[in-house]
């Protein structure tokens, strides 16, 4: 018997995930490894990667957002009666946990004495655990206040991520640790450590929040090419706009010194984001099905992000393969060790996915 999750599978989400964590891993391994000598703009290679690197995160992100809001608003139910709510606050919890965990600051566990300023800082810091974790707790908000005073789900969706977006050149120049406690300061700008900041990178979740709300409103919708090509032209005009509010910027002499939060930036990657989708939704019409590995890839995403980076940069407990070959490949050794990390991911899940199914068979 199939699972609501199953039942309603959406093979262009799936790739979507799939995308999203393979890009990840592939390119947090190449940076790792790669030799500073090559990690330069100037060559062609490394700028078209450095580029698509760096749309990795939001597409991490939207993709996060999206399958989130389409299968909690799947279930026909009030928002406390909606056992995704439940599922999404543990999940939550469980992100922000790892993301802490992951660069615990001392070894012993309880003793803090020896405990730098410096590891405080990257302890507090916020990753992308952190930001896609309290940024769930931010879309059940928006999901329980949007019911609760009978709103528009596709006006509360937007607004917030406009929220994010917009206010984000503003929030990341107050010294936010001036005014709050260290650990919420960090939430809030780039100048505590934090490299995923709620201002503007929540706007990525909760924009592809509102995407998976469409999607759930209308569920037949992604079967027709006109999904892709409306799509397609949302994308066009945000990556329009991007280069359109660069030359206003530049017209106005105003510099944004961070720029995560400049609007061409944050218009570019959402336009990025979008066309992206739109080309993986047209090739899935032409597909009834995807490989199974794809498909666990998706489903492991968490547990692929933070086996992936223990092994590249190790934990206080356990060194990584940093400190022995970090910035000392070449761009074909860097390569190489990226398709072998994958491998082993990918070995990974399948592993898992069949001891589920033996044990499984052993229990019946």
């Amino acid at each position: 018997m199939q699972s609501p999750d199953q039942k309603h599978r959406v093979i262009f989400i799936d790739l979507m995930r799939a995308i999203a964590v393979l890009q990840m891993v592939q390119g947090h391994t190449i940076f790792v490894f790669l030799s500073q000598e090559f990690k330069s703009t100037e060559l062609p290679a490394y700028a078209v990667w450095n580029f698509l690197r760096g749309m990795t995160a939001p597409i991490f992100m939207f993709t996060a957002g999206t399958v989130f809001i389409y299968l909690f608003r799947l279930v026909k139910k009030s928002f406390w009666e909606n056992y995704r709510v439940k599922k999404g606050i543990k999940r939550a919890f469980l992100l922000l946990f790892l993301g802490y965990i992951m660069k615990y600051p001392t070894w012993t566990v309880f003793d803090f004495s020896e405990v730098t300023e410096e590891k405080w800082q990257l302890f507090l810091a916020i990753d992308v655990l952190q930001l896609i974790g309290f940024s769930l707790l931010i879309l059940l908000t928006i999901l329980y206040i949007t019911e609760k005073l009978k709103l528009n789900y596709t006006a509360m969706f937007t607004i917030s991520s406009g929220i994010f977006f917009l206010l984000s050149p503003f929030t990341d120049v107050v010294n936010w640790n001036l005014i709050l406690p260290e650990p919420i300061a960090a939430y809030l700008y780039s100048g505590s450590g934090s490299l995923f900041p709620l201002f503007p990178w929540a706007g990525y979740v909760i924009s592809g929040g509102l995407l998976g709300s469409y999607l759930s409103e209308n569920p037949l919708v992604f079967k027709s090419s006109r999904f892709s090509i409306l799509l397609a032209v949302f994308g066009g005009a945000f990556t329009l706009t991007a280069l359109l509010s660069e030359l206003f910027l530049q017209l106005l002499q105003i510099q944004i010194y961070n720029p995560q939060t400049t609007p061409s930036t944050i218009f570019l990657r959402v336009g990025f984001v979008l066309l992206l989708t739109s080309a993986v939704s047209y090739i899935a019409l032409k597909l009834n099905s995807i490989p199974q590995l794809l498909i666990l890839v998706g489903r492991n995403t968490l547990l692929i992000y933070f086996i992936h980076l223990i092994i590249l940069y190790g934990s206080t407990w356990t060194p990584g393969l940093n400190l022995l070959w970090g910035d000392s490949f070449t761009g074909w050794q860097s390569f190489g060790a990226a398709v072998i990390m994958l491998t082993l991911m990918a070995f990974m899940v399948v592993g898992i996915h069949r001891f589920k199914i033996h044990n499984k068979e052993m229990v019946t």
